[in-house]
């Protein structure tokens, strides 16, 4: 399971460096947002992947072991509301360049 998550983490961080580097800003907003997916499966992976773990300590012996670690599941679920948002308003400001300027090309010239 824990080449499979790394495969898909590595897959993703390259792909989305990938469209960063090419010249259009629809290319450079996809990118950004594969590399935010790689991220945050990054973040969820480092909270331990256990299979059938316990999300709630109950009273007695505890062994951290047994239990799910809530802290990285929050961190990537404000992640995704935050990079849905940022995706959004990048979107925003494409249409309006693009409206403005007339060409989507990152520099703002056709070559």
């Amino acid at each position: 399971m824990e080449i499979i998550l790394a495969i898909a983490i590595g897959v993703l961080c390259s792909c989305g460096v990938f469209l960063m580097l090419r010249p259009r800003t629809f290319q450079v907003i996809i990118g950004l947002s594969l590399l935010s997916y790689a991220v945050n499966l990054f973040i969820f992976a480092m909270g331990r992947l256990t299979v059938g773990g316990v999300p709630v300590i109950s009273h007695g012996d505890i062994d951290p072991s047994h239990y799910a670690d809530p802290v990285p599941q929050a961190l990537v679920l404000t992640a995704i509301v935050i990079g849905f948002a940022m995706t959004a308003l990048f979107l925003v400001v494409l249409l309006a360049a693009r409206g403005l300027t007339g060409t989507d090309h990152v520099d703002g010239r056709e070559r």
